[in-house]
């Protein structure tokens, strides 16, 4: 049913809740004593559930009239599902192009069930089909605030200079900041050069602050050299952190690796460098985080440059630092990320665990190890190692594994 709801509200166009059609009772009348009135009541609740589903069937195949006549047949019992019944015929009256008598239908949904929960449903379908009948959209005559951002958004792909100063009176104006945000998405989505300027502006911090950080995401989805300019421009203006922490965010929806690492390189805020680096991990900037690596001496921004490697998938490189890194912290922060990575990165920690001599940091590829859910290679260190330590190390890992190797493992040393 929910899907079904939202096919309807995604199908949804617009134009002014005026009008009428006729009034439900004209179109399909409700006798005073229905058909059903001698069933007896769990019988008529099963054949009411039949009905609505047969309806709910036909909507799926677009077999529209006979969705119609399941669904007034519902309409007519008058029981539970009389309300939901009715705003379906009407769905599939309008889409059958029948829609004076999804006019009605829906006048009749208003007019008997006042409290029902698919009015805002049925409200969106009659802007929909008022449009459909060729009525002007006149938005700003609707009072109901989501009804009216649907009629502003198909005027805007009707008619985007008229729908254009609705939206900016909305972005500017006193509305609530659920209105503003929805306002500023259709804006987003709108070639206009007006719309796309009013963009950037808010984007600079020249219309309502709250709605800056969303202006440079949407810079940033559009792409573009002229958008990638603009984010340029503010993120060297002087921006707070946090615009400039969206401003990264958006160089990295937009594709633009250089200035990513152009800000991880030489950024002077260290959090801002960090993101800088995460963002670079993400965007697969290998070659930038090798070369970022190569000339950091902060341990913490090394960190973070680990978890980039990490998120690049790097294990080549993660193997290099697990292997000749001075730092032991960070050697055993690069060998975990190799247990992160999955499995294929196994013969890299067995080798490393044969050839290290640092307790601590054969802990570290156990720890990997069990990471990547390798029962098999935690059962050879427990067979052969010599050192208590690490061989309880590796038991204690196997025990909490939810792998019937190491069970079996596990019982076996039970029973010596």
């Amino acid at each position: 049913m929910n899907a079904r709801k939202a096919l309807a509200a995604w199908a949804v166009a617009a134009t002014l809740l005026t009008g009428g059609g006729r009034v439900f009772a004209d179109a399909f009348p409700f006798p005073s004593a229905t058909p059903f009135a001698t069933e007896d009541r769990e019988d008529r609740g099963d054949r009411e559930a039949d009905l609505y589903e047969e309806g709910t069937d036909a909507i799926d195949d677009e077999n529209w009239d006979e969705a119609v006549s399941a669904f007034k047949a519902v309409a007519e019992m008058k029981g539970s599902r009389a309300d939901g019944a009715l705003y379906w015929m009407a769905y599939a009256l309008s889409k059958a192009g029948r829609r004076t008598e999804a006019m009605s239908a829906i006048d009749g949904l208003k007019k008997n069930y006042p409290k029902s929960r698919w009015l805002d449903d049925a409200k969106a379908l009659e802007l929909e089909t008022r449009e459909a009948r060729g009525e002007r959209v006149q938005p700003e005559r609707i009072h109901d605030e989501d009804l009216k951002m649907i009629a502003i958004n198909s005027l805007m792909h009707s008619d985007p200079e008229k729908a254009y100063p609705l939206l900016e009176k909305i972005v500017r104006g006193p509305s609530d900041r659920k209105i503003k945000e929805r306002a500023l998405f259709i804006l987003a989505q709108s070639p206009s050069p007006r719309a796309q300027a009013l963009i950037a502006d808010i984007a600079r911090g020249k219309a309502n602050p709250d709605l800056q950080r969303d202006a440079v995401k949407y810079i940033g989805i559009s792409g573009g050299r002229g958008n990638r300019a603009v984010l340029s421009e503010l993120y060297a203006s002087g921006a707070t952190r946090e615009v400039k922490k969206e401003v990264l965010r958006a160089f990295m929806l937009a594709g633009d690796k250089e200035r990513v690492f152009a800000a991880a390189k030489s950024e002077k805020d260290e959090d801002l460098r960090k993101d800088a680096i995460h963002l670079l991990g993400i965007m697969n900037g290998r070659a930038e985080l090798h070369s970022l690596y190569a000339s950091e001496t902060s341990a913490e921004v090394k960190s973070e440059i680990i978890q980039g490697l990490f998120l690049s998938n790097d294990g080549e490189r993660l193997g290099e630092l697990a292997r000749g890194e001075k730092d032991p912290q960070l050697r055993r922060e690069a060998i975990r990320k190799l247990g992160l990575i999955g499995g294929r990165t196994a013969p890299t920690l067995l080798a490393l665990y044969a050839s290290e001599t640092s307790v601590e940091t054969k802990k570290a590829v156990i720890e990997a190890l069990f990471l990547q859910s390798n029962a098999r290679a935690l059962i050879d260190i427990s067979k052969k190692e010599t050192n208590s330590e690490l061989r309880k190390a590796a038991l204690k890992k196997l025990s909490i594994m939810n792998d019937e190797e190491a069970l079996a493992y596990m019982l076996q040393i039970l029973e010596e």
